[in-house]
């Protein structure tokens, strides 16, 4: 980066394009096809060659926009989708200056805090959505609906099942290479430190059981603040038992605390990304309030990246008022939906299956 203040300038133009940065990524590119049959689209990135053929096929614009670079950027777009991290909140801070309606799905807790602060600072008059809970904040729509259910949410518990056949990208990679990293939660009401990798169960998510242990996410920060959660916890497993038991073996033996320096990077990282071709997402949420308990679970057959895509999508048509409800003011966060059940349900019309327990007891230890 440049020593010298960069200056983006986006304005808003509600019949503009959906900007997309990250755009022909792997996420961006099934949140491209997802929003094109309703809005033009502006894709962005640091090789804007590479998404020329899709810009092609869905009737888009590709254009450069590099964040760790020196060039400024400038558009007019009717909003902005941030598929890809933005370390130094330049896509945040343009967005916001512009009262461009914004969505983020990128963001890990640390990451997130920081840009409730820039947020805040900016004071922005068009909506900025930080939706970047498990899955592009679908695991907090989720969360949301069960508990406007059951009228509240004491106890939130999510657990992952990462299948190791599906796509995935560098920045979800980025974002689960921070397992030497302790991080603050609450239970019970009060705030400590987690080590990842601890506090493992066994639940069932979907056809089967699948051991699962702590994971650092944003919605853990959020719930407390916007569902009054006592206790949020999120945890995550592997389609394989035999990765999972060697992921938490390692973890045990402090291996992610030893090796966190830049030095073991690629070891790191080729432990946690070994992408396929495609596999199943699944995940479930049990939320309990006054002594019951309701369980979500959702599994999208196309996969991580086409479910995080789908949060995304939500959230788009959260920010332009295009989901039945009007556009949020200022700062707001995936399960402040004023109708989650709806955009609950509306996922399904994309192929992901939602099945809701209402008979279900806490999740097992």
């Amino acid at each position: 980066m440049t020593d010298q203040p960069i200056t983006d300038r986006l304005r808003h133009d509600p019949a503009g394009p959906v900007l997309i940065t990250g755009g022909y990524g792997t996420v961006g590119t099934e949140i491209a096809r997802l929003v094109a049959p309703t809005a033009p689209l502006l894709l962005t990135g640091r090789s804007p060659e590479r998404g020329r053929a899709l810009a092609d096929e869905l009737d888009g614009e590709v254009r450069a926009w590099d964040l760790a670079g020196p060039a400024p950027f400038t558009a007019a777009v009717r909003a902005v989708i941030s598929s890809v991290n933005d370390p130094d909140d330049r896509v945040l801070r343009a967005a916001a200056s512009a009262g461009v309606p914004y969505v983020d799905i990128t963001r890990w807790t640390a990451r997130m805090q920081r840009a409730v602060t820039v947020a805040a600072l900016l004071r922005p008059t068009a909506p900025v959505l930080l939706s970047s809970a498990w899955m592009g904040g679908v695991s907090s729509i989720a969360a949301a609906a069960l508990a406007e259910e059951l009228g509240g949410a004491e106890r939130v518990e999510t657990a992952v099942r990462w299948d190791m056949a599906d796509r995935s990208g560098a920045d979800s990679v980025e974002f689960m290479d921070r397992l030497g990293m302790r991080f603050e939660v609450i239970e019970g009401g009060r705030r400590r430190l987690a080590d990842p990798l601890t506090d493992a169960r066994t639940v069932r998510i979907g056809a089967g059981p699948v051991r699962v242990a702590r994971i650092d996410t944003p919605e853990q920060f959020t719930l407390p603040l916007t569902l009054g959660t006592a206790t949020a916890a999120t945890r995550i497993g592997f389609s394989s038992a035999g990765a999972t038991r060697a992921l938490l073996a390692l973890g045990g033996a402090g291996f992610f605390r030893w090796a966190g320096g830049e030095r073991w990077t690629p070891l790191r990282r080729a432990l946690l990304h070994a992408p396929g071709e495609g596999g199943t997402a699944g995940f479930r949420v049990d939320v309990t309030h006054r002594g019951i308990t309701r369980t979500a679970t959702l599994i999208d057959p196309y996969g991580q990246c086409h479910l995080t895509a789908l949060g995304a999508l939500l959230g788009m048509r959260r920010v332009l008022g295009l989901d039945g409800s009007p556009a949020p003011e200022g700062l707001v966060f995936p399960e402040q939906h004023p109708q989650p059940a709806h955009a609950l349900a509306a996922l399904t019309q994309y192929g992901v299956r939602v099945d809701v327990d209402r008979t279900s007891a806490p999740a097992a230890a």
